[in-house]
């Protein structure tokens, strides 16, 4: 099989390039390199032994995503490039839904012109919102409370009446959580450009001496500590789900799973987990809320343990501890230090 990996220099896309790799799949990488380092998969050949075929487009580009279709016979595509951070797409609207929606529109017309009928999509459990129960189902009614969510749902919905009218094509869109970690090997991980969204890659680099405080954003909450909860999942379990779905896409059709732990941890008890594996008390305070954030998002991950077999395997502490590896003996991420 050869897969396309669309922003396959980032951080889940680098990590799955590396598992679709070691399971004798071929894989080539478009990326554009604006929230990633081409670094990323210089590691990944160095970890699988093989140099991946990648070539740096956007994937809005018709004629670029043309031209590398054109001189690869793709058997499927796993879509990952995008924009990604909550805040910034409060602020940058326009910017998230012209990335994130034009992105998979140009992707879908390339894939038709190419005969391509099979696609991961990755989605996100952003598009859930606040929801009412807790942990969330799939068929819970989605409720995106800021742009980049509605990017995500926007997108499954376009999906879904694609593959209304394409009847032979198979795709699965993967709502996951809240991806953190890195590989065991501590060669690949989560390396942001410029100041981290995401708490972990802001907690590793706070760990690391490049930031100097953590802000949490609301601690009055209805949760365990009145700090935001969330389903946190290794990146290893996220891109194993990823060549799972591939090998059971065997019908055509659309369908969204889950990909979560079922576990629930706040931004306090996510803290005192870091500072146990890094042996460090970690400076913070507590500021006001960060607009479209919301109290607790928890999977329920059933459907997925059912329909294709998988299941996280990895906690909070191997998150924890995988992502500092990379840190630790990365300290400038990619870029020298």
């Amino acid at each position: 099989m050869s897969v396309l990996v669309t922003g396959g220099a980032g951080f889940i896309g680098s990590h799955c390039c590396v598992d679709l790799a070691t399971h004798g799949v071929d894989v080539v990488v478009v990326d554009d390199h604006s929230n990633s380092s081409p670094r990323a998969l210089d590691r990944v050949a160095e970890l699988v032994g093989v140099e991946i075929p990648s070539y740096e487009i956007d994937v809005r580009d018709p004629a670029e995503l043309e031209s590398v279709f054109a001189a690869h016979d793709i058997d499927a595509v796993i879509h990952f490039a995008a924009r990604k951070a909550v805040g910034e797409s409060v602020a940058m609207p326009i910017e998230y839904y012209e990335s994130n929606v034009g992105g998979l529109l140009n992707l879908l017309r390339t894939m038709r012109a190419h005969e391509v009928d099979r696609l991961v999509f990755s989605s996100s459990c952003s598009i859930y919102g606040d929801a009412d129960d807790v942990p969330i189902l799939e068929d819970t009614p989605p409720r995106p409370t800021n742009p980049y969510a509605r990017t995500k749902w926007m997108g499954e919905q376009i999906l879904a009446d694609a593959c209304a009218v394409e009847t032979a094509w198979s795709v699965m869109a993967l709502r996951y959580f809240n991806p953190v970690g890195a590989h065991e090997s501590g060669r690949i991980g989560e390396d942001p450009r410029g100041i981290p969204n995401n708490l972990m890659p802001y907690l590793t680099q706070l760990a690391v001496g490049r930031l100097h405080e953590l802000s949490v954003f609301g601690d009055d909450y209805p949760t365990v500590d009145g700090t935001g909860v969330r389903d946190y999942i290794h990146v290893m379990d996220v891109v194993e789900g990823h060549r799972v779905a591939l090998e059971h896409m065997t019908s055509p059709g659309f369908r969204s799973l889950n990909l979560g732990t079922g576990t629930g941890t706040s931004v306090l008890q996510l803290l005192a987990a870091f500072t146990e594996v890094c042996g460090r008390e970690l400076p913070y305070r507590i500021v006001a809320r960060r607009p479209g954030d919301v109290a607790e998002l928890v999977a329920d991950p059933e459907r997925a343990a059912v329909e294709l077999g998988w299941r996280a395997r990895r906690d909070v502490l191997d998150m924890c501890r995988d992502a500092w590896r990379f840190q630790q003996e990365n300290p400038g991420g990619y870029e020298p230090a």
